[in-house]
Formats: C-alpha cells, sequence, structure tokens
C-alpha cells in the first residue's frame, strides 16, 4: 500500500487549521499542524512532512524566517514549502523566493487552487525522490568497481556547499500565467497541472535555447536569468526569448480544443549578486542558480504590473536595445518600496522584420 504523503499546516488562527486539516485528510493525506515558527521547526524534525503549508503572519517566527531556516539546514532543504498570506503578492513573492519558498498560495485559500499547487509540488518532490534514489542506487553499484583514485576524483570538494556568488550583469525574466485563480476553479487539478505542465515545457526549451538559467518554477511563474560578457547581447536575447514566449502561447493555445493560458512578464537588466548554491539533504542532492538585488526586484514588479500578454520592461534594458523593438513608454511609476519613480515600458515587437 502507497504511504499517504504528510502536510504540515503551519498558521495561527485555529479555523484555518481546522479548515485545512479537513480539505487535506479528506483528499487522503495525512497532516500534521504548528500554530508559529518556532513549534513548525519542532514538528519538521520530528513529522518529517512531505509539504509545508507556511503562514506568513504569526507570533514569535514569522513565515518568511522559517522558511529561509529550513532551506538553510540540509536535513530539511528539500522540503517543498508553499506560502500562504494575505499581503501584496508581488512584494511577498519577493521575499518568498529570498526565503526559499517553492510556491505561493494567498489567503483566503481558493480549495482548486489549493488542490493544484498541492499536487504540483508533491509531484515535483516525488519524481526528485525517485530520480535521486536511481542515481544513489548507479552510485552504490558502481563503487564496488570504481578505483579508489576515481573515487576521490568524484568526490573531490564535498565541503563546498555554494558556488562564490559574485556581482555580475543580467538581465532578468519573470513570467506568471494570467488568472491561475480563475483557472484552478474551472480546471480539476490534474487537468490543471497537465496544461500548465505542457506550457512550461515549451516556455523552458526556448528559455534553454537562448542560453538562459531558470530559478525553479512556482506553480504559475518563473524566473529566468540571461548572461553574457557583452550587457547588450543579453538584454537583446532576453527581450527576443520573451517574444517567442508569447509566440510559443498563442500556438499553444490555437492546439488546445479546451483551455487556453495567457502569460505577462517583467524583465530588466543590471548588476545582481549572481551564483549556483548546492543543498546536501537527506532526500540527496539540489542545485538552484539566483540572481539577488534591486534588480530582481524591479522585474518581479513589473512583472506583477504586466496585463495579460503584456511584456513590460526597465529603463536600463531598454536603454541596451538600441532601435531594435517596438516600445512604448507607459510613463513613471512609484512601483511599491522603489526609492523613485521608474520609466516602464511596454514591448509590442520587432520593429521591422529585418531586424
Amino acid at each position: 500500500m502507497e504511504k499517504r504523503s504528510k502536510i504540515l499546516i503551519v498558521d495561527d488562527e485555529p479555523f484555518n487549521v481546522d479548515y485545512l486539516e479537513q480539505e487535506l485528510e479528506d483528499l487522503g493525506y495525512e497532516t500534521a499542524s504548528a500554530t508559529n515558527g518556532e513549534e513548525a521547526l519542532e514538528k519538521v524534525a520530528s513529522e518529517a512532512p512531505d509539504l509545508i503549508l507556511l503562514d506568513v503572519m504569526m507570533p514569535i517566527m514569522d513565515g518568511f524566517t522559517t522558511c529561509r531556516m529550513l532551506k538553510e539546514n540540509e536535513e530539511t532543504r528539500l522540503i517543498p514549502i508553499v506560502i500562504m498570506t494575505a499581503l501584496d503578492a508581488t512584494e511577498d513573492r519577493i521575499k518568498g523566493i529570498e526565503a526559499g519558498a517553492d510556491d505561493f498560495l494567498t489567503k483566503p485559500v481558493n480549495e482548486r487552487e489549493l488542490i493544484a499547487r498541492i499536487q504540483t509540488a508533491l509531484k515535483l518532490k516525488h519524481t526528485v525522490d525517485r530520480k535521486l534514489h536511481e542515481l544513489r542506487r548507479i552510485k552504490d553499484h558502481f563503487a564496488k568497481f570504481v578505483p579508489e583514485a576515481v573515487k576521490r576524483l568524484v568526490t573531490a570538494n564535498p565541503e563546498a556547499p555554494e558556488l562564490a556568488k559574485r556581482e555580475q550583469d543580467v538581465s532578468v525574466l519573470f513570467l506568471d500565467i494570467s488568472g491561475y485563480t480563475r483557472l484552478s476553479e474551472q480546471l480539476a487539478p490534474e487537468a490543471l497541472n497537465t496544461l500548465v505542465e505542457r506550457y512550461f515545457s515549451t516556455f523552458l526549451d526556448h528559455i534553454h535555447a537562448a542560453q538562459g538559467d531558470i530559478n525553479e518554477t512556482a506553480g504559475d511563474g518563473f524566473m529566468a536569468i540571461f548572461s553574457d560578457p557583452a550587457p547588450r547581447v543579453h538584454a537583446i536575447r532576453t527581450v527576443d526569448t520573451a517574444l517567442q514566449l508569447l509566440t510559443a502561447t498563442a500556438l499553444l493555445n490555437k492546439e488546445n480544443s479546451g483551455q487556453s493560458l495567457s502569460i505577462h512578464i517583467g524583465i530588466n537588466s543590471g548588476r545582481a549578486l549572481v551564483g549556483s548554491t548546492r543543498f546536501e539533504g537527506r532526500h540527496g542532492t539540489r542545485w538552484t542558480f539566483t540572481a539577488s538585488g534591486p534588480v530582481t526586484n524591479l522585474a518581479a514588479r513589473l512583472a506583477g504590473a504586466a496585463e495579460a500578454g503584456q511584456i513590460l520592461a526597465g529603463p536600463e534594458t531598454v536603454r541596451r536595445l538600441g532601435d531594435r523593438y517596438r516600445l512604448e513608454l507607459l510613463g513613471r511609476e512609484r512601483l511599491k518600496n522603489m526609492g523613485d519613480p521608474v520609466e516602464i515600458y511596454h514591448i509590442w515587437g520587432l520593429a521591422t522584420e529585418t531586424h
């Protein structure tokens, strides 16, 4: 008999916990609960959950701090964390990304969206667990035959968990699905997962072909990072990729006989702290590649301000594009937690077919 997945619910509101326990147990999940971040850390150590639903606003220790501590601990880094928040989605997404969250839910929680995000996170976790089990089995098999000298090469430098982060000029692209909550109300969770996976698989192919790096996916969106020794080159490559993603979405929508998707994108360029981090946990090794700082924050806020089908870019990206694209200055806006008003540009497409 297959083992039931265990979900830890962390919320200081008893009504929220009771509601989630009932919903999840009706769906066949095992549950545990905690009322604050400190208690959550204890429960994770004793209960070994497969997934954590984590509220943000709690006494003693808030959700972002709890998430950061769990992701910094090698024993708990691989447990998917879905942050639940009633606060501003864009601001929380930035804080959640910085803390290491795997996905996000907006309170009050929509039942269908809850199911969709939990199933997506658990499906990914179980897939990773299976792959890691296979790798461990292969490693154990070859360990019987590999000479000691080769073993030393394979296990060289095991103490270095992180490739040195350094300041680097990059372009950052945030993509989100428009109206994800509405879709979760219209589609069964499995159908929504299948739909999103199909589109995201195509998106990731385009990004990899353009030499971009993915900072993981988070349910209805992801961040991609583009770099090149020439700053203008990676800015153009990022915008070209964004336009390709809009075109790919339109083509996929034509192919679908049922539900279609819309996306919106934010892009920004400049110097950010960039690097890869290796997480060693009890379930194996996981690598993440990320960029942090004001450049990333503005890209996320531009994505949050974009409407369905829009690509919004910051002034530094636009400064590097020359006359390659049709651009529209939407104005100067004071975005949340940004000190000065920012020029926001809508990128419509290529200026001419010959560019």
